[in-house]
């Protein structure tokens, strides 16, 4: 990715805003009870956080798969993140997807709660990791 080191950093700031906005709208779909909508909003979370990640190192984004395949080779095989982390993130994409496009797919309560607080830890390790570059 060809960009100037202060625009790299612009957009590294506002895909982690991005992130931190999308997640906190978990609040609201947990209290109404919007299961599928929840699931979408903690994947593009993630997705977020992993753009910026891969922005900061001068990474390319491109597609959702192409960001999941970057993010594996260069932070999971390399031991930068657990593999736990990156089946997490490839989970989430997978929810996302099915409760996206499949209309036969219901996400549960208990799916989609129980993936709140580890979206959570993801996305603030991936911000510690940023920050300590």
């Amino acid at each position: 990715m060809n960009l100037k080191e202060e625009d790299r950093q612009i957009m590294v700031s506002l895909e982690l805003e991005k992130a931190d906005s999308t997640f906190a709208e978990h609040e609201g779909l947990t209290e109404k009870g919007y299961w599928n909508t929840l699931a979408n909003r903690l994947y593009y979370a993630l997705f977020h956080a992993v753009s910026a990640l891969l922005i900061n190192d001068s990474r390319e984004v491109g597609s959702h798969r192409g960001a999941a395949i970057r993010f594996h080779q260069y932070y999971i095989r390399t031991g930068v993140f657990t593999e736990d982390e990156g089946s997490f993130y490839s989970q989430m994409e997978t929810l996302r997807e099915k409760s996206d496009y499949n209309c036969f797919f219901k996400v549960s309560e208990a799916d989609v709660k129980s993936r709140i607080e580890p979206t959570r830890q993801l996305i603030e390790k991936i911000k510690r990791y940023i920050a300590e570059k």
